[in-house]
């Protein structure tokens, strides 16, 4: 069932158990869209009209307690401020529109996504029928010289630049991992990674790409390759920290 929890818990539900445990401070709840109100059907209703009852409902009301408001027209500008505030990107909706239970089709997610360049480290071998590389390697230098692991990169790589990046990687090969610490095995947002099954090359090229964010555990998500750079040398890449007070708003 669709805006539902496992086992039909609500997420008002959710609140109470944590208020009930004590783990409630610090939690707030936005709320987005009105669906019922004293038995009547607002479903059907435009998002217009619901979001504008359901803000005359919310008036005053106390946190943690919140009306998710809404920004109308000049899409462009409003995705870029998101961005520029390092969020994670905007979700538009037909003003005229009723609630479509699990529709997600009436959304249009834009999200934000950042460009990089990494240190290529190392490729993994490929499963299936995908010729050549499994995927790349990345790192960065950290202030201190060394090199820190980023994260991997199989997505956006057509069948020819696969082919173009082994016969690149493939001279530079070397027994003798140029990282400063190994890689971790696992992590929440991939598959497990069998070092067994990478080809460590020495530090020389460089990959751009496209990424959502960074994991809490330091590590690339929703990684998207675009290619090489061959107008930068391995040795200039940096990390890119957000500005504090960005991040901080964000």
């Amino acid at each position: 069932m669709c805006g539902v929890f496992p086992d039909g818990i609500t997420s008002f539900g959710m609140i109470q158990a944590a208020s009930d445990a004590g783990n409630a401070a610090g939690l707030a709840y936005f709320i987005f869209d009105l669906l019922q109100l004293d038995g009547d059907d607002f479903g059907a209703r435009p998002l217009i009209e619901r979001k504008s009852r359901l803000a005359e409902l919310l008036s005053g009301v106390a946190p943690p307690l919140h009306y998710s408001d809404y920004h109308r027209g000049q899409g462009t500008a409003f995705h870029e401020q998101a961005c520029k505030l390092e969020l994670e990107g905007i979700v538009s909706k037909p003003a005229d529109a009723a609630y479509a239970p699990c529709n997600r089709g009436l959304w249009l997610k834009v999200k934000c996504l950042h460009r990089e360049e990494f240190v290529v480290v190392g490729w993994t071998d490929p499963e299936g029928r995908r010729p050549y590389i499994g995927a790349l390697l990345l790192a960065y230098y950290d202030p201190d010289g060394r090199l820190v692991y980023a994260g991997r990169v199989g997505t956006g790589i057509k069948q020819a630049e696969l082919e173009r990046l082994w016969r690149r990687l493939a001279p530079l090969a070397t027994d003798k991992m140029p990282l400063d610490t190994p890689p971790p095995r696992t992590n929440r947002f991939g598959s497990s990674l069998i070092l067994s099954r990478v080809h460590w090359v020495r530090p020389e090229l460089v990959a751009e790409v496209k990424f959502l964010t960074w994991t809490d555990d330091n590590l690339l998500r929703q990684v998207v390759y675009q290619g090489l750079r061959e107008d930068k040398p391995a040795s200039e890449v940096r990390r890119h920290v957000p500005h504090p007070k960005l991040a901080a708003d964000g």
